[in-house]
């Protein structure tokens, strides 16, 4: 038995590293609800809607706390002091606000029309914030491959700005985002939740869900390349310019070549390089002459 564990100390280890963490994060069961009860953000621009609904959240709640306070303030200079209880009363009334800011309003989840509206960030944005809300009434597998998806479609927000909206990769982009993925996910919704376990056509509605957002992860990750491969070529193209404009500076004085025959003789200048001469260079040569 001594000899099993010495063998396998590395596995054992791992997993135990692996069970304390997932105890200090609340446990295994309690970490995948919280993944998929929609309060985890997917992507940076669904994250960024929540972020920009909190801070409105928080001014909403450090005006009415300044609110509370005149208030409280102005009866006192009124009836000459609002004593222990008006205090008491006013430091509830703070309370009773930061809870309900706190918990309304909630952020507005768009609906499937307000997806495809507006530029490429909202259309992400937008995206990716209508899949966590939809996260929850999916299955497990599905589940995982939407929140790659949130990290595709980041990506796929960064090359987007860059190209013209009106070029056919962003329209066909727009339907594969905007239409063909909700459509796909509100099409699982509909189903009665006693028969997506039942096999049909060879397979469950289940599997088919997750079996479709593979395909459209698939096409997203491929449109993001398309697309970036625009931009790799141009680097490219710009750091061979760089290498053929510094190159010879920065490795050293580069070798002479071999004489031209058909190059201009010595101590005639070529005529595309007089046409670059400055005139007040070319000046006092002809005052000399003459």
């Amino acid at each position: 038995m001594a000899e099993d564990l010495t063998r396998h100390s590395d596995r054992l280890l791992s997993d135990g590293n692996s069970l304390l963490r997932d105890n200090r994060e609340g446990g295994r069961h309690r970490r995948a609800g919280a993944g998929s009860g929609g309060s985890k953000a997917i992507g940076q621009g669904s994250a960024a809607l929540r972020l920009r609904h909190w801070r409105k959240k928080l001014a909403a709640m450090v005006i009415a706390v300044f609110a509370i306070i005149v208030g409280a303030m102005l009866a006192g200079l009124i009836v000459d002091g609002i004593g222990f209880a008006g205090i008491m009363l006013t430091a509830l009334a703070i309370v009773v606000a930061l809870f309900v800011l706190a918990r309304y309003p909630r952020i507005k989840v768009p609906s499937r029309a307000d997806l495809n509206r507006g530029d490429v960030k909202q259309l992400v944005a937008r995206t990716e914030l209508w899949l966590e809300h939809q996260r929850p009434a999916l299955p497990a597998p599905a589940a995982a491959i939407v929140e790659d998806i949130g990290v595709q479609l980041d990506a796929l927000g960064l090359q987007l700005e860059h190209i013209d909206p009106a070029h056919p990769a962003a329209a066909e982009t727009r339907k594969l985002v905007g239409e063909y993925l909700p459509e796909m996910i509100d099409s699982y919704r509909r189903i009665p939740a006693h028969l997506r376990q039942e096999e049909r056509a060879g397979a469950t509605p289940d599997t088919q869900l997750a079996e479709s957002l593979r395909k459209i992860s698939g096409e997203i990750d491929h449109v993001t390349r398309q697309l970036a491969d625009g931009a790799l070529d141009d680097l490219a193209i710009r750091s061979r310019y760089l290498d053929y404009k510094f190159g010879g500076e920065i490795d050293g004085p580069p070798a002479l070549a071999p004489p031209d025959p058909l190059a201009a003789p010595s101590g005639v200048q070529p005529f595309a390089a007089s046409l670059a001469t400055p005139l007040s260079a070319s000046a006092p040569s002809l005052t000399e002459k003459n």
